[in-house]
């Protein structure tokens, strides 16, 4: 009885909270325009209709953040299409020379921005590879994600390549630790991010699917 209970509860926990967390989205984003367009969809004729399952301000509240989300994606598609434009994007250019000469927020807004444009932008493979690093100690070792290799400076100084190197914590792997090694130091693992991560933020539970490691290309 007991792993029934188990093997029932691994396969309902998962989808309790993917809904909860949809929910809670849904709800977030439409929150600040239920207001109105209930208001709006209430002076309707959908204000009449009801069902067996759901009551007519049922309807009418979840009609109204279907109407929301729709209209989200829509102002955001435009918002893209728009970014696209040549006046926009001068705007855009005008704000962004603006947030630079500004102390203390150019320094944040530098930095920020930098990083978006690492993580979405460029066509680089930063934390796409998955590697064993000897950390905290030789002889030991964590998985890590290459970020790229470490700054010329950084090369120049220790007279030797150096790769920088995420080291994410456990469980949180939105931490941890940024090191530079030596490309011979590191082993290169034919291992998917999502595999690495899911086993750090398990704390080692989930083991990805066995694979060789590999040798750097």
């Amino acid at each position: 009885m007991k792993k029934y209970f188990i093997t029932g509860l691994v396969t309902l926990l998962p989808l309790t909270l993917t809904l909860l967390i949809v929910v809670f989205i849904v709800n977030f984003l439409t929150k600040p325009f239920m207001g109105f367009v209930v208001k709006v969809l209430s002076e309707t004729k959908i204000k009449q209709i009801h069902t067996y399952i759901l009551s007519s301000d049922q309807i009418v509240k979840y009609g109204s953040q279907i109407l929301i989300l729709i209209g989200i994606f829509v102002t955001t598609l435009i918002l893209g299409i728009f970014a696209r434009w040549f006046l926009f994007k001068a705007f855009i250019r005008m704000s962004d020379g603006i947030l630079h000469k500004i102390p203390l927020i150019n320094k944040v807004y530098k930095t920020t921005q930098d990083i978006v444009k690492t993580l979405f932008v460029t066509d680089k493979n930063s934390f796409k590879q998955v590697v064993m690093a000897p950390f905290p100690r030789k002889g030991m070792y964590s998985l890590g994600l290459v970020s790229r290799e470490s700054p010329k400076t950084c090369q120049d100084a220790a007279k030797v390549p150096l790769i920088s190197v995420f080291i994410p914590t456990t469980p949180n792997p939105t931490t941890g630790f940024l090191l530079m090694f030596k490309k011979e130091d590191l082993i290169f693992l034919d291992m998917k991010t999502e595999d690495a991560l899911k086993y750090i933020i398990s704390c080692g539970v989930i083991i990805p699917e066995d694979k060789v490691a590999k040798e750097i290309k």
